[in-house]
């Protein structure tokens, strides 16, 4: 990989990485080789949900548990570090195999949400754990801890049934009606029915549970719209 691409990279991240066989690591999805970044992954998840926890824990003090779960939630998930990715530039920096790279996976949300969280397990090993919490506040840096994000931390699922008892209806049920692609790369396809105005709505996701989630957001907006 060019230098400069990584000289790059590490002035974005702020961090100048003492080994950079870590940084590179980070960067390596398993279609390339032997030594790719999914150890580093399975750490840099736990530093992150600390880190996370800790900076929700200060800023915002008047969060019970349950809504401090899920703001972390919101802010660790998929989507969230997806975006965190492209603003890094990963996808030029991610080392693929060829087969990958030819089928998108730069572009792929869930290989780009694994390499940042791979990075932080890299510095994490370079330079501890106060480095790598500092660089998880700078990813974070943008975003607003208040009460626009609380409200938009509650998922899908738990405002459809919320807004279904509010009506006195039945809870929605989920089904599983099909699931595409490699085993490391499935996609769940998921029916979201409301039975008694025989209404359903599909979502697609990674897992089960993000398809689920999917489809009841298809159907909250559905319902929404009815009003």
């Amino acid at each position: 990989m060019p230098s400069d691409l990584l000289d790059a990279l590490q002035q974005r991240l702020q961090h100048r990485f003492a080994d950079t066989g870590l940084l590179l690591r980070a960067l390596t999805h398993r279609s390339f080789g032997a030594e790719h970044n999914e150890r580093l992954e399975f750490l840099g998840d736990a530093v992150l949900e600390l880190a996370v926890s800790t900076l929700l824990y200060t800023r915002m003090q008047q969060l019970p548990e349950g809504e401090l779960s899920r703001v972390r939630a919101l802010l660790v998930r998929q989507d969230s570090l997806h975006g965190i990715a492209l603003r890094l530039q990963l996808p030029a920096a991610l080392r693929l195999g060829e087969g990958e790279a030819r089928s998108g996976g730069r572009e792929r949300p869930s290989i780009l949400a694994d390499a940042v969280e791979a990075l932080i397990g890299a510095v994490f090993l370079d330079a501890g754990y106060d480095s790598a919490t500092a660089l998880v506040g700078r990813l974070f840096e943008g975003v607003r801890l208040d009460g626009q994000l609380q409200a938009s931390a509650k998922d899908a699922k738990t405002a459809l049934q919320e807004w279904l008892q509010g009506r006195r209806m039945q809870l929605p049920r989920y089904a599983v009606v099909g699931t595409s692609g490699a085993a490391h790369h499935q996609v769940f396809d998921v029916d979201c029915e409301v039975a008694e105005w025989s209404l359903s709505e599909r979502g697609q996701g990674a897992t089960r549970r993000a398809a689920e989630q999917e489809a009841a957001k298809a159907m909250l907006q559905r319902l929404k719209a009815g009003q």
